[in-house]
């Protein structure tokens, strides 16, 4: 659902920008705390760098959903319930600019309509959702990988209905609201059923092995409960001492890295070629008589090949792979920026609650 140039009119792209500018600093100090000490942040930090890798990766690998239309993951649902929502927002920030700047996938005077549409909609319903549903569910495994399911499959056509919403102000050709509307929420529809199977796959994959590096799943085992005096009280906790695993990620890390190369460097050659679901509907309605040439269209990586490599598997692969390495650079160098100013802000904190 990468919206190009020209789709949408320079006042509402401004507006836009605006809006994800403002959602970036709100999520970077979300961010803070997410990553921060007392939260699991030694653990979650190094692994969200890798998550917005990953959601890279994955999103190269478009998946037939009709006859003539693909869709691929959008990705905000997947990176909220992994490593927190505002943490998710940034994923999606990073991969949304690299894919701009190196790719010329999306335009970049519609990056804020991107990070609007892709991550701060996708995140916000989905992470409400699954919390409510969490809330309402058992609490296990099983019911996070059902939530996660759930609320990837809503945050799509929310994603499509937000575009049509900046359509309908700001759209730069003539065609009826109600039309599009019915378009973009139909075959996004179909492409959250995809967005589902993915994000159910990967938390329940995580989940099963490190259910602590997973946000969402904190907090799943309820305290032991014993009756004293007629009323439930809460048994203290055993301590355990902490196996090798609990204190590292680093195998979940390397698995993740190479799984995210394997899946940009050789299965998204396998991919789809038809048209994604915004592609399919704006050739239809028309929506795309005034789009306009990409900036970066001269990169030497644009519409995801290594330029002056002939063959095509090899040229995608590549392309892919540098993606992958430059996203999760990008994204690593940020956290751990976010996290260092945590650390640092924690003595001052400490200082001003103790006067």
């Amino acid at each position: 659902m990468h919206v190009p140039d020209g789709f949408i009119n320079a006042p509402v792209s401004v507006a836009a920008g605006v809006v994800a500018a403002g959602a970036v600093a709100v999520s970077l100090r979300g961010a803070r705390r997410e990553l921060g000490e007392g939260h699991g942040g030694e653990r979650t930090a190094p692994l969200a760098g890798l998550v917005a890798a990953f959601i890279f990766a994955v999103q190269m690998l478009n998946f037939p959903v009709a006859a003539g239309t693909s869709g691929h993951l959008l990705g905000g649902a997947l990176a909220a319930i992994l490593v927190g929502p505002w943490t998710g927002v940034l994923c999606i920030a990073v991969v949304l600019l690299m894919q701009g700047i190196l790719f010329a996938d999306g335009g970049l005077t519609a990056l804020g309509v991107n990070i609007t549409v892709m991550g701060v909609v996708t995140v916000l319903v989905a992470y409400g959702l699954f919390r409510g549903l969490v809330l309402l569910l058992p609490r296990t495994r099983a019911s996070v990988t059902a939530a996660s399911f759930v609320a990837a499959l809503v945050s799509v056509p929310a994603a499509a209905a937000a575009f049509t919403a900046l359509y309908a102000v700001g759209g730069t050709t003539d065609v009826p609201v109600s039309k599009v509307l019915t378009a973009m929420v139909g075959v996004h529809t179909l492409i959250g059923i995809g967005e589902a199977v993915i994000t159910a796959l990967t938390v329940g994959a995580v989940i099963a092995v490190r259910p602590d590096l997973v946000h969402g799943a904190r907090g799943l085992a309820a305290p032991l409960q014993l009756r004293v005096g007629g009323e439930l009280v809460d048994a203290a906790p055993v301590a355990r001492p902490a196996p090798a695993a609990a204190r590292s990620p680093k195998k979940l890390w390397i698995g993740g890295l190479v799984t995210a190369l394997v899946l940009a460097g050789f299965v998204s050659f396998y991919a789809s070629a038809d048209p994604d679901g915004l592609e399919k509907v704006a050739a239809d309605k028309g929506i795309d008589s005034k789009v306009e040439d990409h900036a970066a269209a001269d990169s030497p990586l644009a519409d995801y090949g290594v330029q002056g490599i002939e063959a095509p598997r090899l040229s995608g692969g590549l392309a892919g792979a540098i993606g992958v390495g430059a996203t999760l650079a990008v994204g690593t160098g940020t956290f751990w920026v976010v996290r260092r100013r945590r650390a640092h802000a924690e003595p001052t904190e400490t200082t001003e609650s103790t006067a």
